[in-house]
């Protein structure tokens, strides 16, 4: 599966190095559903060059707070670590293959 699902645990180690792209969302969220087949798309796209994770806010709280998010699909860039891009809401995948492209 190219689409990991994260937690605090290993999130920091999981986005340390690299390009990654996180999915804030939550069960009970309807665009959250709609955006969901969009990242796991991506997240076999870009496998093996792109980490692609959720994060369930639910489930974990604390990363949806330090990464500031206050509506959810939001979805959150990071290159070793340090965000660079954000988007909120649900938008056609060639809206986040753009950001990964260039930043690769």
């Amino acid at each position: 599966m190219a689409t990991i699902h994260l937690t605090k645990d290993g999130f920091d180690k999981a986005i340390s190095s690299g390009t990654a792209m996180v999915d804030f969302w939550a069960s009970w969220c309807g665009p959250c559903k709609m955006l969901s087949p969009v990242i796991e798309s991506i997240g076999s796209q870009y496998e093996g060059k792109v980490l692609v994770g959720k994060v369930n806010v639910d489930e974990e709280p604390d990363l949806a707070r330090r990464f500031g998010v206050m509506s959810i699909p939001t979805v959150v860039f990071l290159k070793n670590g340090q965000e660079f891009d954000r988007k909120v809401g649900v938008m056609p995948p060639q809206a986040f293959s753009g950001v990964l492209d260039t930043n690769l």
